[in-house]
């Protein structure tokens, strides 16, 4: 039986194709060789791969900075993206060609696994979440930490968030909400984690100051050669962004992980990724969840890790929710 999560995604996917615009419609001349640029760009810069029913997304998407830069074709946008070194128009360009779908509890089953696991932990806890989109997932870690470990021992704890797309971080940042993609959750959690908007801000909430103050966002790029971390993690998230890298760079972000997880760490991956083929250095443990070869393991123990202190942000915007 095929995973509901797996066939939402693929609806997801087949809406955003279908909403671009047909050939004959299209307001600019889009040929194959401007895609296969494109997505060899998008490859070089952030070891996405385009397969090719993604054309239709890529023309959607990037035809709006033509329009912006008031350019005439695709040809000329990127001929001046790779002449022109423009560091921000290297960022919008792969924003356009990011795709961020995610939920609070997103693939509920990983998080009673990392509470048990977390309580067995020297303290203090640090999680890494690699692929942070819009934020729902790293505030989804720090609730887990809060009502694993109790608010006291929680305060210690961190959460490292990164991202490629500096929108979708910004956003994570603010952790502003409207109230339709949290009002799945408990009472308890809303009331517990999260104020509710008045005023200008109905139909929002935001997180707690505390909830908030765990977290440290950062613009982090995967296939970079040196992550520039110096701390290691108990564990790190790392879902559903893998399925947009083929096995080479896969493989390279999967050797990079392996000397910033602590011994018996836990890595965290998608519902429809497996590494079991991809590297040695980590094991399936179950439920898309894997851990450091024993050897790895070992040599792992060795390294020296730095604790990171996290940006401390007091701001609220109304009443409990």
């Amino acid at each position: 039986m095929s995973d509901p999560r797996s066939r939402r995604d693929d609806r997801a996917t087949r809406a955003s194709a279908s909403a671009a615009p047909a050939e004959g419609n299209r307001d600019f001349d889009f040929t194959t060789a401007d895609f296969e640029r494109i997505r060899a760009l998008i490859h070089r810069r952030a070891g996405i791969s385009l397969s090719d029913h993604k054309r239709d997304m890529a023309y959607s998407r990037l035809a709006r900075r033509l329009r912006a830069l008031g350019l005439d074709s695709f040809r000329d946008y990127l001929d001046q993206l790779e002449q022109g070194n423009d560091a921000l128009e290297w960022e919008a360009f792969t924003n356009a060609l990011t795709t961020n779908l995610t939920a609070f509890f997103r693939e509920a089953h990983h998080f009673p696994i990392l509470a048990e696991f977390v309580k067995r932990r020297t303290q203090p806890v640090s999680v890494w979440c690699s692929a942070a989109s819009t934020g729902e997932e790293p505030y989804s870690i720090a609730m887990t930490l809060i009502e694993a470990l109790g608010e006291r021992a929680a305060r210690d704890a961190r959460v490292l968030a990164t991202d490629l797309d500096t929108q979708v971080l910004a956003k994570a940042n603010a952790g502003v909400y409207a109230y339709d993609q949290v009002k799945h959750l408990s009472a308890e959690r809303l009331k517990r984690f999260f104020l509710k908007g008045t005023g200008a801000h109905d139909g929002f909430v935001k997180v707690r100051p505390e909830l908030r103050q765990m977290i440290r966002f950062e613009q982090l790029n995967l296939t970079d050669a040196d992550y520039g971390l110096r701390q290691q993690f108990d564990a790190i998230f790392c879902r559903n962004v893998m399925i947009y890298f083929d096995k080479p760079t896969q493989s390279r972000v999967l050797t990079r992980f392996e000397p910033l997880m602590k011994a018996d760490g836990l890595l965290f991956a998608g519902h429809s990724e497996n590494f079991t083929y991809v590297t040695q250095a980590f094991r399936l443990r179950g439920q898309t969840v894997y851990e450091l070869a024993r050897e790895r393991a070992t040599a792992t123990t060795a390294a020296t890790a730095t604790t990171s202190a996290a940006r401390r942000v007091g701001d609220t915007i109304g009443t409990p929710a």
